[in-house]
């Protein structure tokens, strides 16, 4: 997903393997990620997103001082999404702590390790069916 103050940037969804930037994009103040072919365009991420950072994360703590967190995996996730007009999208790192995503330094490089498991809409409408407590249907064929 993209964050609510990247609506009028130009989106698509992340794809397993590329390497996204971390970037502030034009006309606006947010941070998100691009792609490395095409810095304009954010690339928006599923929550369970799993990512591989090239470094030591780097995040700006309150836009002031800029703070690392000793790991280079993290899984994208929501934060506080009852809350309206506030920045939702952060990253969770092993330890359980989430940096938002525009809190991010620019010009981080992270792999897409794994995307999460969906499933089309028609298919989690679907009840399968319990056949357990149906009784046997027996059919016999004529013998001779």
């Amino acid at each position: 997903m993209c964050d609510y103050s990247l609506h009028a940037v130009a989106t698509r969804p992340a794809q397993i393997g590329e390497t996204i930037v971390t970037t502030t994009f034009r006309g606006t103040s947010t941070r998100g990620f691009a792609s490395e072919a095409d810095m304009s365009v954010a690339v928006c991420l599923l929550p369970g997103t799993e990512l591989a950072f090239a470094d030591n994360v780097r995040y700006d703590n309150r836009w002031i001082w800029t703070r690392t967190i000793n790991s280079r995996v993290g899984k994208f996730g929501r934060i506080d999404p009852h809350i309206p007009d506030r920045h939702h999208d952060a990253i969770e790192f092993p330890d359980g702590k989430y940096v938002l995503v525009t809190q991010l330094v620019e010009g981080q490089r992270a792999t897409v390790l794994q995307l999460p498991v969906t499933q089309p809409v028609g298919e989690r409408e679907h009840v399968p069916q319990t056949i357990a407590d149906r009784q046997p249907i027996i059919t016999r064929l004529p013998i001779g």
